[in-house]
């Protein structure tokens, strides 16, 4: 394990979240969601954490082990059309990961991941974590419409909750 990354991970409050994304902009988020969902058939789950866990940290784990465990813990995996998309952020490693059910992964080619990650982190760098999710979950919305548009005279099934995860509080 590297001690930089230790102290990095145990340096870093839980209260950063709240710091970064405080309830107001959680809302706003979830309405973001919410209002594109309108759009496609697709779901759409955020998921924030300030830090990883110990168990994470000893084993000197990827962000990518975590996003893919809470994509599974979340149950975004679990929608009729295999359309859900978790977006993972961790805070102290500045981990950004997108993992797209198999559905969704089918669907769009996994080149189209990386520039959202790309503009998320730019924002982030700017202190603009809210606008950065914002524009995160707005591009990955305007796949899931082109894949997964939605159906004239249905509602989106809203399979999955809109409202972002706090992870380890």
């Amino acid at each position: 394990m590297q001690l930089a990354r230790w102290i990095r991970h145990r340096l870093r409050a839980p209260r950063a979240v709240d710091r970064a994304l405080p309830r107001a902009a959680l809302d706003r988020i979830e309405k973001t969601i919410a209002a594109g969902e309108l759009r496609h058939r697709g779901e759409i789950r955020l998921a924030v954490e300030s830090s990883l866990p110990w168990s994470y940290l000893k084993r000197d784990a990827p962000v990518r082990e975590r996003a893919d465990m809470m994509f599974a813990k979340l149950r975004v995996w679990d929608t009729d059309e295999r359309n859900g998309v978790l977006i993972y952020v961790e805070l102290a490693d500045h981990g950004i990961e997108i993992v797209a059910d198999r559905g969704v992964a089918r669907a769009v080619p996994p080149d189209a991941w990386p520039p959202i990650v790309a503009a998320m982190a730019e924002r982030f760098r700017a202190a603009d974590f809210e606008g950065g999710v914002v524009a995160g979950i707005e591009q990955i919305g305007r796949l899931l419409a082109q894949h997964f548009p939605a159906r004239e005279g249905e509602r989106n099934a809203d399979e999955l909750p809109n409202r972002p995860v706090i992870l380890g509080r």
